[in-house]
Order: structure tokens, then C-alpha cells, then sequence
């Protein structure tokens, strides 16, 4: 038997004597070519069993020829762990031809035999939670019919990592362990349609509608049936890879970078910078070993800030919705910014509208004096107060005086009213928008009960029979909080399966209660209810006066400041435990952070050089358990699972995880447990980790890990020390020690983004974003993904999505 860290065991002929009687030995039948009848006569015991197996025992009552059996051998037990490949080999002798070998599994946990008709089956380990172990036998046959078998058994334990650490770099490549190998599968400007022309790269390129977006983020595989259109969530060769692409690297998407003419941005290159924001739907199949994606896939389609959506839950047909487009609030034009995401059992994908503000042009001296003080209070507290919008796309003056994409930008109350002019198309932004993968004819729909915000990510819990899922959210923006939509409606198993994919969401989604959450100091935590009428969330509230419950969740922001919620350093990506439920965050960085206002939850405020400022540069993931483990509960216990740092500070009070060469990391950000359909989803699921980092990018490029936590509380309390005085007690989670390590380090300035599997764990998708985003096009900072394979001078650099596998075919990670 070998595993695939290439163990192996040689099997022991029956050279071992336990048979007292006066036969003779087995080695001296073998050598002397005795037949089936003779070892029955000498009477030959334990050891002939391990040759000749059950074929011994049936022999008596089979016609016992002068041809001896196959003298067969299938090495010795051996153990390995869970999700890794197991090879069994069998080797059998005989004075006339072998016909057939075969293995077959006699028990322990089901395992799938790949050429169990031969002498070298492979598997792969299942998941166990203990020492398990299987036995298999295998058998070999000889031209006359005679059979002979042997078992062997092999022991799995649970899982555990199973690659060695990349090393921190700064290379312009993506790097993976030995063992692995990465390709790459899907690049800005890739054709998805029939016709497209091939990608240039040299800024000429148009028709982004119909081609890979840039900034690849967030990314969720949906089977699909070996051919057709047909929903399969069990297929790991084939599918659908949906993916954010979050924003652009404008300067390399025009042939000299962007321009602008007497104030004016060119039409043309303002709908090519639109269109490359959005999403990617688009089909994936593995053929032999080799990955590529479909451009002719009949379900491909690209959302952009110009599909049209619609708007569901309570704040449809809001007046607060309402523009010249839209005057019923109830019909919308895109999403912008989509960062992370979340799924639904049901098949659909939930992208989230995050750094949407900034894309609107408002100068505030100008429009604050048409504003009555209530919208100047919420204008500013979403920080709408842009003068001219990241991209001026509202300048552009349009061929058609009548098209209004990029007048929309501009949210100025220029008109008679919100009739009149787009003075609310801020308030189209920043909510959950669920999409159909698998009907390209399906209008996102904004779920406008779970709150608006910079909406990171929305991840669900683990989906129960008769209990109310939850969905856990970040708001992306240091200090903001951390939230959690409840549904009103039970769940249904039956729901996951009904072909309205999206009805099922209005179900599920469009009502329930939106949280938001308080950590206390003594490790407890409670869900506060943005509900109008509840507390301070009335019409009496300073320094915002709700209206209603449409305008606390419009203002969900200004609803969590009145509630006294608590302010997180940035919070990000949320993931939960697919085996405990217990909620993971990503804390990021945040860089007003200061001694004077740390609390138990975000505890530190540090110098680390070369900066000289005071912040908490490197950031933390916290952790939660719901009371009673129940989606449900309105009250949690809290640890700090992992502090970001680098290995070299004080690990007193800056490196409190005790990371090492091996594991240390700045800045998290996306987050994601291994799927349940897999090892890396069971018992200990594997945590993936990925870094947007500034702070630690002078020794190393941005990077990912996988990890194996434990629970909510397996560490300690800890008073940390911070610069320049103060001191602040936490929860600090165990030392993760060996059980997190460096699985990949990126190419030149890229963020590492987005992550998933297929459902059998053996293929991961990443996403890189943005490589070389400090240069242009005179000062190429990287030629990722060209230099992958080789140095690519010149070459511009592309976001793209990759695919690691094992070179053994193993589970990733184990």
C-alpha cells in the first residue's frame, strides 16, 4: 500500500513460522509447486490463509486439479490519513498466465476503487473521526479459472495538513507547495460568447460585456450535469464558476491610460471601465487532468452596472428608491463593487455591492443646501460626499442626449424632485443581490431586508430542518459592526431542490430580523434588533430620526450607531464552521485604532516599522458560538482566534498567535471552511485564509493559508500591553502552531481573493486580483499571469482566476 506521501510496505510471503505441526513449510510448497491438494493434506494454517485466502476454504468443494492457484501477495497494513490517495498494490505468480486481478473492498467506510480490475487500485481516504480501519481483498485468477485471495487492511485517521509551508517572496508568480501544480483558467478580457475576439491586452479591446471582468474576487462553484443546463451539485468536472469582479486596474484597460478631454471622460472608455465591473457567470470542465473554461457555454453571461435588477423585501417601491429610471423604486440598473459573496442550498449565488459611495459624484458645498438636514446626516454617514466619483464616469457626455448610464453617477438634487433627477440612485447600492446561475434570463434581485451597507460578504449557517437559517455580515470600513439577517421562515430540506430558485429566495429573504452585533468584555456577546419602534430606533433618535422600518434598513449604519453596537476593526469576510457552527470574521486592519480606544475585542494598538503610526496595522479574526448552537439566538460567547503579525515582533503583546516563519501573515481578509462533501469540510474542516495587505508587503506578497482551528475558547485570557500606554484584556484563541501553514504567496501587488472547491475537495479555484496596481502603462509593475510559466516582459498584467490540484490526485490541503 502506498499513500501520497509515497509510504510503502512490503509484504511478508507467510515467512513466518506458526504452524507447529510436521507439515512441511509454505515457502518449501511454493518453491516445490505443490498443488490446492497437497496444502490441504499437510495441513497448513494462519500463513496459507494470507496466500491462498478464501479460496482455501471453498477449495474442498471445488474439483481440485494438479494446476496449482496464483501464489498472490498485497503488502502488508498500513495506515495514512484522511483525504489523501491510497494506492493498493497486489502482485500474483502462477505456472500459466495471470487472467484477471482484481480488488474489491470487504468493509469499513465505503470508499470509491479507481481500476479496482487490476493490480493497482487507488482511493482516496474518507473521513474519519477516529481511527477507522478498511479492508480490501484482492484477487488474482489464472487461465484455468482458479482464484486466489489476500486482504490487507488499511487504517485511517482523522485528517491532518499534509503539505509543507511556502515561503514568504516576492515573486511574479503564484506559488504553491511541492506536490501541487497551478494553472491558470480565466483572465480579464477572456471572449465568454461566441464571436468575441481573443483579448489583445493592449488597452483596444472592447465589448466587456461579453468578456472576463477585472478584479476577480469572491467565487462559488454550481455543478452541472455532464451535458446541458441541468443542476448537479455533486459534479466535481463540470460547472459553473460565478465570480465578483470587485473593481478595475484602470490604467492598463486603455491602450495609454485614461483620459479626459476638456473635463469630459470619453464615452467610449467609461463604458469599458463599467462593464468590467460586475460578475462572471461562466462554465468549467475537466477533461483528463487539464482545466478550461467553455466560451460558447450556453448559461455564460456577465452582470454588469448595466443589467437590470429588481428590488425586493421592504424597501420596494420605497420612496427612497425612487429616480427619473426607477420612479416606482422598484426596478434598478446593476451592481458595482462586488466584493465577497455567500450561497443559498437552493442553487443561487449572493454577491455583495461593497465600496459603492465612492463611485457617485456629489460635492458637498454645492449640494449639502438642497438637502434637508436629515438626508445631509445620511449622505455622510455612507460617505456620499465624493466631488467628483472614482472614475468621473459622470462627466461623460453621451452620443444618445436620452441614455442616462452615466448621468446616474452623478446624485445631485438638481431636479424638482427625486422624479426629476438621480438624488436616490445611492440608495439602489449597498444591499445583498441574489442571482440564478442556472437562468441567464433572471433578474438579480436586491434583498433589501438584510440591510444596506458596505456589504462584504453574506455567508450562511448551516442550513437545519425546523430552525431559521441566519446570514452573517460584514460592513467593509474600519470601525463599522458586524451583522446577521434572520429569516422568519423555517427551513425546509424540500426548498433545496424546488426549480424557482429565486421565489425560493423571496421566501427565505425577504422577511425576517436584520442584528447587529455587541461584544462585552467578559467573552459574551449579544444581537441587537434593527427593528423600528425597539430602543432608540424611532422617530426621536439624534442625530437621525427614523421614519420607519424601511429607513432603518436604508440606514442600517446610523441603526447599529443608535443601538451602541460595537465598532470592529474593519470588518470583513464571515465563514462559518461547516461542523460547529461557530462564525469566523475577518478583522483586517484599522488604522485609527489607538490605545485610548481598543476594547477586548479589538485589543491591540501597535508601532510596527516601518510605519510610524500607532494602529492595528496587521488585524485579527474573531470567532463566535451562538448560544444554545442555534442560528436563532439572539446572545454569543467570543474568542480572537488568530492575530495577524509578522513572527519578528513582540509576542508579548503584538504576536499574540505565536506565528512562525511558517505561518505569519498581515492583513486577512477573505475567508472560507472547506466544503462538507469532502474531508476538508468534516470533522476539523480546513479555514482558508487570504491577506490584503499593505503592512507586510516590504517581505512578502499577499498570500493564503489553510488552517485547522479549534473552538471558542480553547486558549486563554490575555492583558496586552499597548503603545504608548494602556493595557487591554482579551480572549486569545490556542496557538494554532502546525495546524496553519502558507499554502500559496501571489504575484507582484496582487491580493489573494476568492476561493472554493470542487465538491470532492481535489480541485481549488483562486482568484488574483489586481496584480501590478501601483504601475501603468509606462511603469509595468508585474506581468502576471503571462510570467507564470516564464519571464513576460512588456506583457500587462491581468486578474485571473487559477486552478491548484495535487499531483497525486488528493484532496487539497490533506
Amino acid at each position: 500500500m502506498t499513500d501520497s506521501t509515497t509510504v510503502t510496505f512490503g509484504y511478508d510471503d507467510g515467512d513466518i513460522d506458526t504452524n507447529r505441526s510436521g507439515g512441511v513449510s509454505l515457502n518449501d510448497m511454493v518453491e516445490r509447486r505443490y498443488s490446492r491438494r497437497d496444502a490441504l493434506r499437510g495441513g497448513v494454517s494462519a500463513a496459507a490463509f494470507a496466500v491462498f485466502g478464501g479460496a482455501v476454504l471453498s477449495a474442498c468443494a471445488e474439483s481440485i486439479t494438479d494446476d496449482p492457484s496464483p501464489v498472490v501477495s498485497a503488502g502488508s497494513s498500513g495506515t495514512t490519513s484522511s483525504g489523501r490517495v491510497v494506492t493498493l498494490t497486489g502482485a500474483a505468480t502462477d505456472n500459466g498466465t495471470i487472467a484477471s486481478q482484481s480488488f474489491a473492498q470487504v468493509s469499513g467506510p465505503t470508499v470509491t476503487l479507481t481500476n479496482a480490475a487490476s493490480g493497482a487500485a487507488t482511493f482516496v481516504a474518507p473521513s474519519v473521526s477516529a481511527s477507522t480501519p478498511l479492508v480490501f481483498r484482492y484477487t488474482a485468477t489464472d487461465s484455468t479459472g482458479q482464484a486466489t485471495s489476500v486482504e490487507t487492511t488499511v487504517t485511517v485517521t482523522p485528517a491532518v495538513l499534509g503539505f509543507s509551508a511556502v515561503g514568504k517572496n516576492k515573486l511574479d508568480v503564484v506559488s504553491v507547495p511541492a506536490g501541487y501544480s497551478v494553472s491558470v483558467l480565466y483572465r480579464l478580457g477572456d471572449p465568454i460568447a461566441p464571436g468575441t475576439a481573443a483579448y489583445k491586452n493592449d488597452g483596444t479591446d472592447t465589448d466587456f460585456a461579453n468578456r472576463a471582468g477585472d478584479h476577480g474576487d469572491a467565487l462559488y462553484w454550481f455543478g452541472l450535469a455532464a451535458a446541458g443546463s441541468t443542476r448537479d451539485d455533486n459534479s466535481s468536472t463540470r460547472g459553473l464558476l460565478v465570480m465578483n469582479h470587485e473593481n478595475i486596474n484602470q490604467p492598463y484597460l486603455h491602450a495609454s491610460g485614461p483620459t479626459t478631454v476638456a473635463g469630459a471622460r470619453p464615452e467610449a472608455e467609461a463604458l469599458k471601465e463599467m462593464e468590467c465591473h460586475g460578475l462572471s457567470v461562466v462554465e468549467v470542465s475537466k477533461s483528463g487532468s487539464t482545466w478550461s473554461y467553455a466560451q460558447g457555454g450556453a448559461l455564460n453571461r456577465r452582470i454588469t452596472p448595466l443589467t437590470p435588477t429588481v428590488f425586493n423585501g421592504p424597501v420596494r417601491g420605497s420612496a427612497l428608491l425612487q429616480t427619473v429610471f426607477s420612479p416606482t423604486g422598484v426596478a434598478g440598473r446593476g451592481t458595482v463593487n462586488n466584493c465577497a459573496n455567500g450561497y443559498t442550498p437552493w442553487g443561487t449565488d449572493l454577491t455583495c455591492e461593497e465600496n459603492w459611495a465612492g463611485y457617485f459624484r456629489r460635492p458637498t458645498g454645492a449640494d449639502n443646501p438642497r438637502r434637508t438636514p436629515k438626508e445631509v446626516v445620511a449622505l455622510t454617514r455612507y460617505a456620499v460626499t465624493n466631488a467628483n466619483g472614482n472614475f468621473g464616469w459622470a462627466t461623460v457626455v453621451p452620443a444618445d442626449p436620452a441614455n442616462t448610464i452615466y448621468r446616474r453617477w452623478d446624485v445631485q438634487a438638481t431636479g424638482a424632485d427625486s422624479h426629476a433627477d438621480f438624488r436616490n440612485e445611492h440608495n439602489q447600492f449597498g444591499w445583498v443581490v441574489e442571482i440564478d446561475p442556472y437562468d441567464k434570463t433572471a433578474a438579480p434581485r436586491k434583498r433589501t431586508a438584510l440591510g444596506r451597507m458596505n456589504h462584504e460578504g453574506c455567508w450562511p449557517s448551516n442550513f437545519v430542518v425546523g430552525r431559521k437559517p441566519a446570514f452573517y455580515m460584514g460592513d467593509d470600513a474600519v470601525n463599522e459592526y458586524l451583522y446577521k439577517f434572520v429569516s422568519a421562515t423555517a427551513w425546509t430540506a424540500a426548498d433545496a431542490t424546488a426549480p424557482d430558485r429565486l421565489s425560493i429566495g423571496d421566501k427565505y429573504l425577504d422577511n425576517g430580523t436584520l442584528y447587529v452585533a455587541k461584544f462585552n468584555a467578559d467573552g459574551t456577546g449579544q444581537w441587537l434588533p434593527l427593528t423600528f419602534g425597539t430602543g432608540p430606533l424611532t422617530a426621536g433618535a439624534v442625530p437621525y430620526a427614523f421614519a420607519d422600518q424601511v429607513d432603518v434598513l436604508t440606514h442600517a449604519r446610523l441603526a447599529g450607531d443608535a443601538l451602541g453596537a460595537t465598532k470592529m476593526d474593519r470588518p470583513e469576510w464571515t465563514a462559518v464552521n461547516p461542523v460547529t457552527g461557530e462564525v469566523y470574521l475577518t478583522l483586517t486592519n484599522n488604522s485609527t485604532r489607538t490605545p485610548a480606544n481598543t476594547d477586548a475585542a479589538n485589543p491591540r494598538a501597535y508601532l510596527d516599522p516601518p510605519s510610524s503610526s500607532v494602529s492595528n496595522r496587521n488585524g485579527h479574526i474573531i470567532r463566535l458560538r451562538e448560544t444554545g448552537n442555534t442560528s436563532e439566538a439572539t446572545a454569543f460567547g467570543w474568542d480572537i482566534y488568530l492575530f495577524g503579525a509578522g513572527s519578528d515582533l513582540d509576542s508579548t503583546n503584538i504576536n499574540l498567535s505565536s506565528l512562525d516563519a511558517t505561518n505569519d501573515f498581515s492583513s486577512p481578509d477573505g475567508l472560507w471552511f472547506g466544503r462538507p462533501s469532502n474531508p476538508t469540510g468534516l470533522v476539523t474542516p480546513v479555514l482558508w485564509i487570504q491577506t490584503d495587505d499593505s503592512a507586510y508587503t516590504d517581505v512578502t506578497n499577499c498570500m493564503m493559508l489553510a488552517a485547522m482551528p479549534g473552538t471558542v475558547n480553547d486558549g486563554t485570557i490575555r492583558n496586552v500591553a499597548n503603545t504608548p500606554g494602556g493595557t487591554q484584556s482579551t480572549r486569545v484563541g490556542k496557538a494554532p502552531g502546525t495546524q496553519l501553514r502558507r499554502f500559496l504567496v501571489g504575484p507582484l501587488e496582487a491580493e489573494i481573493t476568492g476561493v472554493d472547491s470542487t465538491p470532492d475537495g481535489k480541485t481549488l479555484f483562486v482568484n488574483i486580483q489586481h496584480p501590478g496596481e501601483n504601475g501603468n502603462t509606462g511603469n509595468i509593475t508585474s506581468n502576471w499571469p503571462a510570467s507564470q510559466t516564464a519571464p513576460a516582459p512588456g506583457n500587462r498584467p491581468r486578474s485571473a482566476t487559477v486552478v491548484i490540484t495535487k499531483n497525486d490526485g488528493g484532496v487539497v490541503a490533506l
